[in-house]
């Protein structure tokens, strides 16, 4: 049943690149998540439920194959403890050229690949769906708005609508959010589908939001880094903007009273 399961999403993926995928974008809302805006951050809480989403959900298919294990304790990230993370590594097998076999994965491994051929690696997906970009693709709305690529992911979990067609042996299911309206894959949460230790709401609005988070925090793991280094840019350079003002100023005083005299 399992093999014919996954031969079947493998066959409808693979449909999804194609005609499937064409079509306008679908329905997109902004989401207020706490890393949006210049001086937005990431919540290490709900980045920590949205790994658990990711391992006992998501992991079964899709790969985050460009993630570090070890980026698992950084600071700005989900942040565990380092033994949390060499016992997580342990769950994951990866293939090691040296012996010419699987060994249980180190944090100094990456993730795992995705498990079906077809099924796309998460790692960038927040960055590759970003959507809010403003007036001539300036990215003005970003500043307000955030990428817009988490919000897409939030769409697409909550877009299905229930309806199902059959197309050259692979089963389609209808999708406000994805583009052309019918995707490949069965919605993979329908809420309480995990449980969290801080007794967080398992609803499906409030699972999909920490999945998403999660999942920017995979494509941007320098996210806070960048903002900060960006903000002290603005901030030197409004300091250099002013002191030109005053070097030039003091500069042409001289000449301008001369004129003046004249």
């Amino acid at each position: 049943m399992l093999k014919k399961l996954a031969a079947s999403m493998v066959a409808a993926f693979a449909l999804t690149t194609g005609a499937f995928a064409a079509g306008g974008a679908g329905h997109v809302e902004g989401v207020d998540f706490s890393f949006d805006g210049p001086f937005g951050s990431f919540d290490q809480n709900q980045l920590q439920r949205g790994l658990q989403i990711y391992t006992e959900i998501c992991a079964s298919c899709h790969g985050l194959q460009y993630v570090p294990l070890r980026t698992l304790s950084d600071e700005g990230g989900p942040g565990l403890p380092e033994d949390q993370v060499r016992a997580y590594a342990e769950f994951y097998e990866v293939f090691d050229p040296e012996i010419d076999d699987f060994r249980a994965a180190l944090p100094s491994d990456n993730f795992p690949g995705s498990a079906l051929e077809n099924a796309p690696d998460l790692s960038l997906m927040a960055k590759a769906r970003a959507g809010f970009h403003g007036p001539y693709g300036l990215g003005i709305n970003q500043l307000m708005k955030g990428m817009g690529g988490p919000e897409y992911i939030v769409a697409l979990l909550n877009g299905y609508t229930g309806e199902e067609k059959e197309e050259a042996g692979a089963v389609l299911y209808e999708n406000k959010a994805f583009p052309g309206g019918w995707i490949a894959m069965a919605p993979p949460l329908y809420g309480d589908d995990v449980e969290f230790a801080d007794g967080h709401a398992t609803d499906l609005h409030h699972l999909t939001e920490d999945v998403a988070a999660f999942l920017m925090w995979t494509a941007e793991p320098k996210l806070m880094a960048r903002k900060q280094a960006g903000f002290v840019g603005v901030i030197f350079l409004t300091i250099l903007s002013v002191l030109l003002y005053l070097t030039n100023k003091r500069l042409w005083a001289p000449v301008k009273a001369r004129y003046k005299k004249k």
